[in-house]
């Protein structure tokens, strides 16, 4: 495995460049600013093992006060890099918030280096905006999101601007960015980087 250090510096300058750099996330700057975010690199190189460690993080962060974490990162860099793999598993964390009663609570949000929206093509630029260094499943609070007072409209406005947002920057430039995080991030399939 890469050293965790690597990593965690990879996905906190993609969340820079990217994430915040492009304003993908309404959030994600006051968090990322205010060091609230839980950056875990977990070892599992099997849905079982990262099951528990998704589990733990669940525990872990309802158990933590909000103003010392307020989202975690779980990176799974040696399991479910295959994208579909890893979609399907989302359900089977879906299920996991239930059974643990934090429906309501926690919510997932999926970031994968071959993330895929229905119906597009694999080089869509659009699939970009949840195109991570590395796999990785974010565990957002609900009361993160209530913190924003946006209404519902502007909420579910979110994916279509941030599309509009890509589109229009173009796959040639926002392939340019991520080259720019470092050179860790583009070994193997890391980030789908293609020939210009």
């Amino acid at each position: 495995m890469i050293d965790p250090s690597l990593i965690i510096d990879a996905t906190r300058r993609w969340i820079a460049a990217v994430v915040i750099g492009l304003n993908l996330c309404p959030f994600a700057q006051r968090v990322f600013k205010g060091d609230k975010i839980r950056y875990v690199v977990c070892e599992a190189v099997d849905e079982t093992g990262l099951l528990l460690a998704l589990t733990h993080e669940l525990e872990l962060l309802v158990a933590t006060p909000m103003n010392e974490i307020e989202t975690t990162l779980l990176i799974h860099p040696d399991v479910l890099t295959n994208f579909r793999d890893y979609n399907e598993f989302i359900h089977t964390a879906d299920q996991r918030i239930e059974a643990l009663g934090l429906s309501g609570t926690i919510q997932i949000a999926s970031f994968h280096p071959m993330y895929r929206f229905a119906k597009t093509a694999p080089d869509a630029v659009e699939n970009y905006t949840n195109r991570s260094p590395y796999p990785m499943i974010h565990l957002l609070r609900e009361d993160s999101i209530s913190q924003l007072e946006l209404d519902p409209a502007e909420l579910s406005e979110i994916p279509r601007r941030n599309i509009a947002t890509l589109r229009a920057l173009g796959r040639r430039e926002i392939l340019k960015r991520l080259r720019e995080i470092g050179p860790q991030t583009l070994q193997g399939s890391h980030l789908d980087i293609q020939p210009l």
